[in-house]
C-alpha cells in the first residue's frame, strides 16, 4: 500500500495552482546598476508569482527581458526614467509572471521586488536555457 501512496506524491511544478493562490515569499534587490554596457541578470531562487520593477535613474530608460537573447532580439520592454524632480520613479505594473530570472540594461539605479512561489527555479529550465529562453516572444 505504501507504493500506492508514494505514486501520488509529486513535486510541485509550474502548474501547481496552490503555489499561486497564496501570498508570495518576499524578494527584493535594490540599487542595481546596468549602465556598463553589459547585461545584468537578477536570478530568483524560486519561480516568481509576481514582479515589480522600479527605475530611479532620471536620465536613462531601463530595458528588461526574460532572457539574455531577448535584450538584443527585440523581445524586451522599457521602463521609463524617473521624472526630473527626482521624486517620482518609473514603475512597471505588477507583472504576474512565472519566471526564474530577468535581464536588464540601460539604467544606473533600479530595484526589483517580487513575490516568490514554493516552486524551485529549476522548474522553468527548458532545452534552450532557464526562464523560457528560446520561447516565442522571449528570445
Amino acid at each position: 500500500m505504501s507504493n500506492f501512496i508514494k505514486s501520488y506524491q509529486a513535486n510541485v511544478g509550474l502548474n501547481h495552482v496552490p503555489a499561486y493562490q497564496v501570498s508570495g515569499q518576499p524578494f527584493a534587490s535594490g540599487s542595481i546598476s546596468a549602465t556598463s554596457g553589459d547585461a545584468v541578470v537578477v536570478r530568483f531562487p524560486y519561480v516568481t508569482r509576481w514582479i515589480q520593477i522600479t527605475n530611479h535613474d532620471g536620465s536613462n530608460e531601463l530595458t528588461a527581458s526574460f532572457s539574455e537573447a531577448g535584450l538584443s532580439g527585440g523581445n524586451h520592454f522599457k521602463i521609463h526614467e524617473a521624472q526630473s524632480s527626482g521624486k517620482a520613479s518609473g514603475y512597471s505594473p505588477v507583472l504576474e509572471l512565472k519566471v526564474s530570472e530577468i535581464w536588464f540594461t540601460g539604467s544606473a539605479d533600479f530595484d526589483v521586488v517580487a513575490g516568490l512561489t514554493s516552486i524551485p527555479a529549476s522548474r522553468v529550465t527548458t532545452d534552450s536555457g532557464p526562464s523560457w529562453s528560446g520561447s516565442a516572444g522571449v528570445g
